[in-house]
């Protein structure tokens, strides 16, 4: 896929969030990663679902995300359960009238290990 065309599994709404946050075509976002990609979404004030961070792995992968393997599909649930979580917690913590800088970020998991890759 050529850097210029539209990214795979990606619909005009949710190809507007990733431009917003910087990843324009599927370079920014195998350099980035899927995961990266849907917690800065999720940062800008953005409500993504799940189905955002399947389109996007699927597009990192080159395939349908309905083709993404149960165990990739399992890191990408518990991911977006960590960065939304995480999101909830800042977003209470300035409702309370503290600094939602101080709620810990959430760090992307280290697929490096083969954890969720096709060669499992």
């Amino acid at each position: 896929m050529a850097a210029s065309e539209k990214i795979r599994n990606v619909g005009p709404r949710s190809a507007a969030w990733l431009r917003q946050v910087g990843v324009r075509n599927i370079d920014d976002l195998r350099e980035l990663g899927a995961i990266e990609v849907f917690a800065r979404v999720v940062k800008a004030g953005f409500k993504p679902s799940l189905n955002l961070l399947y389109a996007m792995a699927g597009a990192e992968d080159d395939c349908h995300w309905t083709a993404l393997s149960d165990d990739r599909k399992a890191v990408l649930i518990q991911a977006a359960e960590d960065i939304q979580g995480a999101a909830k917690a800042r977003r209470k913590a300035l409702a309370m009238g503290r600094d939602p800088r101080t709620v810990p970020e959430v760090c992307a998991p280290d697929l490096s290990e083969g954890q969720g890759s096709e060669e499992e």
